[in-house]
């Protein structure tokens, strides 16, 4: 069974493409940080290069701007290729089949942030009501 799920930010903005056959892709890079340190004491991460198709891509391009927290369920994958100096190379990345939001992290707003479209709202005490709901 080939199955990775990772956690992370993203470290750019996703851009969502269209292949040859006229289908929808984007790439994009996950930010996982280990549990370990370095010798100074800074964090580690690394950096996955991911590739989600379809109705994943446009909703990874529309929801999940750089510094978004991400959970990406794949597969891992290969790809094998010649550089111009002859040597064989190989690099992976994850191809997606799943995401999931992760709140509090990059660029999301604290929990008790208001809302500003709530904020228009006036609340009716139970005083001011005559006893039935006001819809």
């Amino acid at each position: 069974m080939n199955k990775i799920i990772i956690t992370g930010r993203l470290t750019r903005d996703p851009e969502l493409k269209v292949s040859e056959r006229g289908s929808e892709f984007c790439k994009f890079t996950v930010a996982v940080d280990r549990t370990m340190k370095d010798r100074n004491g800074q964090k580690v991460a690394d950096f996955i290069d991911c590739t989600a198709f379809g109705k994943t891509a446009a909703l990874i391009q529309k929801y999940f701007p750089k510094g978004k927290g991400i959970t990406v369920e794949g597969r891992m994958e290969s790809n094998r290729w010649v550089d111009n100096d002859g040597q064989n190379r190989t690099s992976w990345g994850i191809t997606t089949e799943r995401v999931e939001f992760q709140l509090g992290s990059g660029r999301d707003k604290p929990f008790d942030a208001p809302d500003p479209a709530v904020s228009e709202f006036k609340e009716i005490k139970e005083s001011e009501s005559d006893g039935e709901l006001p819809f």
